[in-house]
């Protein structure tokens, strides 16, 4: 069977598709698909949507190059909708907003607010600068001087951040213990970078792991 044997389109021949960031879930957009849409988007890998008011299929970044391509699809436990993880290029409203829902209500008003940066994006972000700093000269780049003197470098660098961590949790004060928190963030982010293992990978992870009991997770390590 394929997807769209799963599927259960409203009157019009028409079901809402939800559009997210693939890495950090930040909700994009909203809009319709119908058969040919979904169909379009699951052969060429660019997401395709069905516009009401002109009554035609369209492809998302056409005219603005602001193209979705598709990273996973997934449908709701009834059929009748869809949430397309995606990648997104430039912004998805055609406002210009990064996201179309950028608006939020504060009491009676509405005010422009963007939707927070998630952890995994600044992460991502941060990973990107480690990944470009292993071509900086060592003189001029901290990370890059790391990664020139090696692996055990690196290792006890965040050994040291580690013990630094500890000694802030045991003095009490939450503020020490963001600062040397970061710090040992950022090294793990470094020996990330020397593995070429993207911080995604330690997220999904996480992720996984959710609903399971720590025991059972470290019992299933031995299998």
């Amino acid at each position: 069977m394929s997807l769209l044997d799963h599927l259960k389109f409203d009157a019009n021949g028409l079901l809402a598709a939800i559009a997210r960031d693939a890495d950090t879930g930040e909700v994009l957009m909203l809009a319709w698909m119908n058969a040919e849409a979904v169909q379009k988007t699951l052969d060429t890998g660019r997401v395709h949507y069905w516009s009401r008011s002109r009554q035609s299929l369209w492809l998302k970044g056409e005219t603005s190059g602001h193209f979705q391509t598709l990273r996973a699809i997934r449908l709701d436990c009834d059929g009748d909708a869809l949430l397309l993880d995606i990648d997104q290029e430039g912004a998805a409203c055609h406002t210009g907003a990064r996201s179309c829902f950028y608006r939020k209500l504060e009491g009676e008003d509405l005010v422009k607010e963007a939707i927070p940066a998630a952890p995994t994006d600044v992460l991502r972000a941060l990973a990107q600068v480690v990944e470009d700093r292993k071509q900086k000269s060592p003189e001029a780049s901290y990370v890059a001087k790391l990664f020139t003197k090696g692996l055990d470098k690196i290792l006890g660098k965040i050994g040291e951040e580690a013990t630094e961590v500890a000694v802030a949790g045991k003095g009490g004060n939450p503020d020490e213990v963001v600062s040397e928190m970061a710090d040992l963030w950022f090294h793990c982010l470094v020996l990330l970078g020397q593995y070429d293992i993207p911080p995604q990978r330690v997220t999904d992870e996480l992720r996984r792991r959710f609903g399971l009991s720590g025991l059972v997770e470290k019992a299933n390590r031995g299998k």
